[in-house]
């Protein structure tokens, strides 16, 4: 894993959110899943984990989001965990799968993913949070990649092109989607590996 993304680790991750400003709009729940080769050299996922996060004090919620997310963020029964507790949970999963995979950090991979990695530091400039496991600005978008790869940009429609199943009754949960990003990224990376497995080496900059 270290070498074939150049020290990084893919990590995929959606956000669901209260609006589109990172600023001012809520983290409402956070999902992550990991990523490693097995052993016949194919890209397959690793570990799911998922949050749901009380909103920051001040936060602004748009009703038009919770239609989409189908989020009730004043629910009782809501397990919701305060913004820097919800990171520090998921840090600990990706911190341990980048020691272990020999990788020197982690990289964002998302469907638009700026728009998620937006929030993430938000978030971690927000709660305070010193050390973050992701690169800062380059992550991997798999609404880029698709659109090569496959000819469709909409997840839900890579998603099928890819040969995948899509619920969209479960579409547009944090966990639910980001589970089908990371297939999508994992059969993306796995059609490319003959030309990949074909490059020569380059010199380590």
């Amino acid at each position: 894993m270290a070498q074939r993304f150049r020290g990084f680790l893919p990590v995929v991750i959606d956000v669901e959110t209260g609006g589109f400003n990172n600023a001012t709009d809520a983290l409402l729940e956070i999902a992550a899943v990991t990523v490693d080769f097995n052993a016949d050299g194919e890209l397959e996922l690793r570990e799911s984990v998922s949050y749901h996060v009380e909103p920051f004090e001040g936060a602004n919620i748009e009703p038009a989001s919770l239609e989409v997310n189908g989020i009730d963020p004043h629910h009782p029964l809501r397990p919701a965990l305060p913004e820097r507790e919800a990171l520090a949970r998921v840090f600990r999963v990706v911190r341990t799968m980048v020691k272990d995979t020999g990788c020197k950090r982690a990289v964002l991979v998302g469907h638009n993913a700026h728009f998620d990695l937006g929030f993430l530091n938000a978030a971690i400039a927000r709660t305070g949070i010193k050390r973050s496991p992701f690169h800062p600005f380059s992550c991997f978008d798999t609404a880029t990649l698709a659109g090569v790869a496959l000819g469709q940009t909409v997840l839900r429609r890579a998603a099928t092109a890819a040969g995948m199943s899509w619920d969209n009754d479960a579409a547009h949960s944090a966990r639910y989607d980001t589970e089908q990003t990371a297939k999508l990224f994992c059969t993306i990376v796995n059609r490319f590996r003959p030309i990949y497995e074909n490059i020569p080496p380059l010199p380590q900059d």
